[in-house]
């Protein structure tokens, strides 16, 4: 249960990943459909608790995080939230890939040809 989350913080963040889950954007569930059920022949999760975040989609077996970034990623506050947030789980071994909305909604093909080079490194 507790295997990637903080057991402090993850009866909070749990509810929340629950929440984001039945919100996804567009982009987030054009890939969440490209990649669930061992699309690219790895398990992922989708809005899973690693530390004290909420990951939009990860790849345990190859420690890769997806994120994929809605338009409020602009504002600069969130920007420096990012910063953070990638800092922490690249310190922890994981590797991390963002894509906008917009690549995955326009660019899927291009998009899942990133991630499946990331997974054969």
């Amino acid at each position: 249960m507790f295997k990637t989350a903080d057991p402090i913080l993850y009866s909070l963040l749990r509810q929340y990943a629950r929440d984001n889950r039945k919100n996804m954007t567009l982009g987030e569930s054009l890939l969440w459909e490209a990649i669930r059920q061992n699309g690219l022949g790895v398990k992922f999760l989708r809005q899973h608790v690693i530390g004290g975040f909420i990951v939009d989609f990860t790849c345990l077996e190859h420690q890769l995080v997806i994120e994929v970034d809605g338009g409020y990623h602009s504002e600069p506050r969130q920007q420096e939230s990012d910063v953070i947030r990638q800092a922490w789980l690249e310190y922890h071994g994981f590797t991390v890939l963002r894509f906008t909305n917009e690549q995955v909604e326009v660019e899927l093909p291009t998009v899942l040809a990133t991630i499946v080079r990331t997974l054969s490194k």
